[in-house]
Formats: structure tokens, sequence, C-alpha cells
């Protein structure tokens, strides 16, 4: 069986924080996102190994596999035509040029979702479901990269008002260009 592959699908990605709201915002933008968009959360991919305990340097070599897994997951997605809204943590370098290398075909939307610390500590503190200061060790990594086709601060704004923003910038019609400027700052050194 074949199927009719028809244009690509674009990719709204998500950056920021454990505790961010990353996946509080990409329910609220699928409630209002035209056409119909699917949710890719890294944490569903963590989920799915189950509760198994592993020796840390296993545990290490699995989440990196895992996670190369994710990011080929979203090329496929887009590549049979969906539309995506992507949430994940960019804390580690290897995770960014992965995802720039995997996702080259197609056009992504790097979205920064920003939090002040204090309010992140407080929202990790009230899930109760993250180690304690896991947000702290992720702040300054996770946007390190520094270049982004749009920002929001979930802090300052609610999840409906940030997805407003985020709906509002795309219907500029603005070309999404972090992902190409951050291909070219890694291909110059």
């Amino acid at each position: 069986m074949t199927m009719d592959q028809g244009p690509v699908g674009r990719i709204i990605f998500l950056n920021g924080t454990s505790s961010s709201g990353k996946s509080s915002l990409a329910a609220a933008l699928l409630r209002v996102l035209e056409p119909l968009h699917f949710h890719l959360a890294v944490d569903a991919f963590n989920a799915m190994s189950g509760s198994k305990e592993l020796p840390p340097d296993e545990l290490e070599l699995a989440l990196r596999r895992m996670r190369g897994g994710f990011h080929r997951a979203i090329a496929g997605m887009a590549a049979a035509g969906n539309h995506l809204v992507v949430d994940h943590v960019l804390s580690e370098p290897w995770r960014l040029r992965d995802c720039l290398e995997v996702l080259a075909p197609y056009e992504v939307v790097l979205v920064g979702v920003r939090c002040p610390l204090p309010e992140l500590e407080r929202r990790e503190l009230a899930r109760g479901d993250r180690p304690a200061g896991l947000a702290a060790a992720q702040y300054e990594r996770v946007h390190a990269h520094g270049v982004y086709d749009f920002e929001v601060d979930t802090g300052a704004y609610g999840v409906e008002e940030c997805a407003a923003q985020i709906v509002a910038h795309l219907a500029t019609g603005a070309a999404p260009t972090a992902f190409r400027t951050l291909r070219a700052a890694l291909a110059t050194g």
C-alpha cells in the first residue's frame, strides 16, 4: 500500500525548560490552529519505556537513542504531511545539532518558551512529578543557542495568550529563519 504524501507539514517547535508550560501551550495551540496539528512531546516518548531502573551509563545511552528516535519521528510525521506542535527541551547541544540535521527538509518555526526561574521552581514544586532543581539545571542551557523565530513568556502571560501570540506571529507570514541561521552557524564553526 502506498500513501499519497502531498506537501510536507509545518513544525512549530516549542523549546523551554521543564515546567515552562510547553505541554499546556501545545494543547492551547491545538485548539486554535488551522488546519489540524498533532502534538509530539518528548515527555510522551520518555514515558514509553515505563519505569524500569537502569544503571546511569545504560540510562544515558537509552535516553540518547530515544531522543534521536523522537527527532526522526518528528521528521516522519512531517514527511507524511502532518502539521506538528513539538515540545522539547534542547538542554544538550547534540539535541539541537541532531534536530538541525534531521529536520533540515522541513519548515520549522522555532519558538522559545521562557519563564522566570522563581516561577519555574514554584511550578516544579507544585507538580511534584519532577526532580527538584531540574528546571534550574536546564535554565541557562536550554536557550544557550540564542536564536528563535518567536518567543513567549509563560510567566507573564497565560498559555491561551501565548498561543494567541504565536498564531498572530504565524499569520504575519514571516518565513522561519532560526533553524537556517543555526545550521549556518554550525557549518562555519
